[in-house]
């Protein structure tokens, strides 16, 4: 197994069987800052490519929280235009290797998913939680708004749902729910019975044909093909907002409490 460790946060990636496994981390939640990111997305990419891994498996460590979304320490430690717009660039390339990665990813659900979490969430090709796995878009109460996320989260649940997430911004939404409207394919009670599920998914996936899951993939993300331009104006925004003084105001408060 490679670790990289990456200021408090790891990145963690072993192929078995034909299956990959990327377990990212961090002390604060399993929140992401900006290196973070970008050895995800550069692991998604470079397993991509490698043909020794058939099929991924993305999750966090732990058993509590999946993703508390974008690190608040470095959001407050913005101070310019192109900071910003860079940290937020972050997610977007999260998800457009996730995206053009010709292998399916199956996402690992534990615990709660915030922001960026639900992001990742539903980047994936296919996701499995526990019924621990409430959700929030939690952005606009910080001044934000989930720009970058938005397309991936809206893809896989559709207009309605997104917006009642990304407006109701303070309000949990249960692992039901979110099954419900497709971001979850199952939900499981235990962990261990989640793991029991993602095993043998992955399992029947890496014996599968690679080619056929590729031309598969490629048909179910048709429509997408302007993401890369698409993502990097929303990361534009949010770089501009996180300067104002609501923002910066807000996420102190937020980080005071719990998220």
């Amino acid at each position: 197994m490679e670790t990289n460790i990456i200021e408090q946060g790891a990145v963690e990636t072993s192929i078995e069987n034909g299956i990959a496994t990327i377990t990212f981390s961090h002390p604060k939640s399993n929140s992401l800052p900006g290196k973070v990111l970008r050895q995800l997305a550069e692991t998604i990419t470079e397993l991509g490519g490698n043909d020794a891994a058939k099929v991924i498996v993305l999750k966090s460590a732990g058993e509590r929280a999946f993703c508390a979304g974008a690190s608040f320490d470095e959001l407050l430690s913005i101070e310019d235009y192109p900071t910003g717009k860079e940290f937020f660039m972050g997610f977007a390339r999260v998800i457009n290797a996730a995206r053009k990665c010709p292998k399916f990813i199956i996402g690992r659900v534990q615990g709660k998913a915030v922001g960026g979490g639900v992001g990742m969430a539903s980047a994936v090709d296919y996701c499995l939680a526990t019924e621990h796995a409430l959700v929030k878009l939690s952005e606009l109460a910080i001044g934000i708004g989930p720009f970058v996320v938005g397309p991936a989260v809206e893809r896989k649940v559709g207009s309605g749902p997104f917006s009642q997430l990304a407006i109701n911004a303070t309000v949990w939404q249960s692992a039901q729910w979110a099954k419900e409207k497709g971001l979850y394919a199952d939900i499981f009670t235990t962990v261990e019975e989640l793991d029991t599920a993602v095993a043998e998914l992955a399992g029947k996936l890496a014996a599968s044909n690679p080619e056929a899951m590729d031309l598969l993939k490629k048909a179910a993300w048709k429509g997408t093909e302007d993401w890369d331009q698409l993502l990097e104006s929303r990361a534009e925004m949010s770089g501009k907002l996180v300067l104002s003084e609501f923002t910066t105001n807000a996420i102190g408060q937020f980080k005071q409490g719990a998220r």
